[in-house]
């Protein structure tokens, strides 16, 4: 199923749809704050995008604006957002390059997969799991934890900071196997006759 030209332009406008935009705008405001060492503006604008990407949702259900666009493009601004975290924190060395290296590849698989079975089945339902969602809770909270740690050390943020990127590495590789078997399992439905 393709997208309508028609119908995408005023999807581009709804609210929630608006928000998640700002999301990835936020991005690279994020980075350059890291990059110049005011870790104090980068966790602000950090925190700004979560409350952005919450707020979207609940605007979608709200106003009754939830649209084909948004599905898609929700979890694309999420995982930009983190995956462009994790790889500029470990290269600013402050996230362990293995946890990095487990969430890129957990994502572009899970990209990777999801485009070639678009493309080639009539499967449309990639939606996240429970896996998914309580791992991507846990990057948030990985990423939110570093930059707090960055901007105010105390034993408890530094306790939480490994807790956090340690959930992280586990729940990525649950939630990698997980998706695998639930992708499979949508895939036996949509096929069967």
């Amino acid at each position: 199923m393709r997208f309508d030209r028609a119908k995408l332009i005023p999807q581009l406008l709804y609210a929630p749809n608006q928000l998640t935009l700002l999301r990835m705008v936020f991005l690279p405001f994020i980075v350059i704050n890291l990059i110049d060492g005011k870790y104090g503006w980068a966790l602000g604008l950090f925190v700004l995008a979560g409350l952005s990407d919450g707020l979207d949702g609940l605007l979608a259900r709200t106003l009754h604006q939830q649209t084909r666009l948004g599905q898609y493009l929700d979890p694309v601004a999420d995982k930009l957002l983190m995956s462009t975290m994790f790889l500029v924190l470990s290269v600013l060395h402050q996230v362990p390059w293995k946890f990095t290296v487990v969430v890129f590849s957990r994502d572009i698989s899970i990209l990777g997969a999801s485009a070639v079975l678009y493309a080639t089945t009539n499967l449309r339902d990639f939606s996240p799991s429970v896996f998914g969602k309580a791992n991507t809770t846990a990057q948030v909270a990985a990423v939110f934890f570093v930059l707090l740690d960055l901007v105010h050390r105390a034993r408890w943020i530094e306790w939480a900071r490994q807790s956090a990127l340690w959930a992280t590495f586990a729940l990525t590789i649950i939630s990698a196997v997980h998706y695998v078997l639930l992708v499979g399992q949508r895939l036996r439905r949509s096929t069967a006759p």
